[in-house]
């Protein structure tokens, strides 16, 4: 199942993607340089998330603890940050980088979710066997800093309210510098908030791809019910449309 939103592109905008996907598809670069040139086709859109983490890592770079992702699908993210990693602090082998996410699309929507047709269970899933293939890649991009025999990338596949309990139960040292949630649906986003609660410090920061979208309140309402609206200030950076971030202090 191949989940489509409702996009609020133009059909100008539309076709020129269709266009660039048709160069995507019929790359003439040489295969030895493919790699370092896959740049050529990144969207304002898509580098506008590789800014937004970006700028979060520069506010925690000096906050102890992990980083985790709740919701992770193709893993851009995940790589966006253990490159991050690199660059930043290449010798802080304690900053592990934690994914979350069932690999199989929704699980546990409910009422709080809205009617859109695309908020139903099993949406938004991947390939089979994906989190392989995104360990693998990972594990290159590892491969590219230095302290590089240490793993420092962990993906966790299942429901999280029930993976990050075990975590969490097994892993009594973690402090969690970022928690970025990308789960969309409240129930999932509400059971995790819940629980990493008190592994939180001051300087850490909670980030969310979806706030404030009419598409999924459930996100909105999780946080709210957690940890409150007002009583933090919500901010988003210049070159993101809707991902934002508040910092604990």
């Amino acid at each position: 199942m191949n989940t489509v939103i409702k996009s609020i592109a133009s059909e100008k905008e539309k076709d020129n993607r269709g266009q660039l996907k048709e160069l995507f598809d019929k790359n003439p670069i040489f295969e030895d340089e493919k790699i370092n040139n896959v740049a050529l086709y990144l969207k304002r859109q898509e580098l506008s998330k590789v800014l937004f983490l970006n700028e979060i890592y520069s506010h925690i770079k000096d906050v102890h603890g992990v980083i985790m992702e709740f919701g992770v699908r193709w893993g851009q993210n995940l790589t966006t940050l253990n490159n991050l990693r690199g660059i930043y602090e290449p010798f802080n082998h304690s900053r592990k980088i934690i994914g979350f996410d069932t690999f199989e699309g929704f699980a546990g929507v409910g009422n709080e979710d809205g009617a859109h047709d695309y908020n139903k269970t099993g949406a938004f899933n991947v390939s089979k066997n994906y989190e392989e293939y995104l360990a693998n890649i990972l594990n290159c991009h590892e491969n590219e800093c230095p302290l590089n025999h240490i793993n420092k990338n962990l993906l966790i596949k299942g429901e999280a309210t029930k993976t990050l309990a075990q975590y969490l139960k097994d892993h009594q040292e973690t402090i969690i510098a970022f928690a970025y949630f990308d789960f969309d649906i409240y129930k999932p986003t509400v059971e995790c908030l819940k629980l990493i609660e008190p592994y939180l410090t001051k300087g850490s920061i909670l980030g969310f791809d979806e706030l404030c979208d009419p598409g999924f309140p459930g996100e909105t309402q999780a946080l709210r019910e957690v940890f409150g609206t007002n009583n933090f200030e919500i901010k988003r950076n210049r070159f993101s449309g809707i991902q934002s971030y508040l910092i604990f202090k």
